[in-house]
C-alpha cells in the first residue's frame, strides 16, 4: 500500500533528506530512515530483555521431535 505524504513540511524534509544522503528518490530516503529509526528503537531495549523475549518465543515452541524421520520424510515428499 503506497504512502501519501500530505504534510509540506514532511514532504520537504524527505527532499531534504534526499538531497543530503544522495538518496535516488525521496522514497528511498524515507525508507533508509524508517529502518535507520526502527534499529535505533530497538537497540533502546536492553540485550537482557531481548534475549528474555526470544527465549520465551522459542519456550512456546518447544523442542524438536526426536523421532522425526527427515529422509523418510524428503523422500515422501519427492516421491513419484
Amino acid at each position: 500500500m503506497p504512502l501519501y505524504i500530505r504534510d509540506d513540511e514532511v514532504d520537504a524534509l524527505a527532499a531534504k533528506l534526499q538531497r543530503e544522503t544522495n538518496a535516488p528518490s525521496k522514497t528511498e530516503a524515507v525508507r533508509t530512515a524508517l529502518v535507520h529509526e526502527l534499529e535505533r528503537n530497538r537497540a533502546k531495549v536492553p540485550l537482557l530483555d531481548r534475549l528474555a523475549r526470544l527465549q520465551a518465543e522459542a519456550t512456546k515452541i518447544g523442542l524438536p521431535n526426536p523421532d522425526f524421520d527427515m529422509k523418510k520424510f524428503t523422500d515422501e515428499m519427492w516421491e513419484d
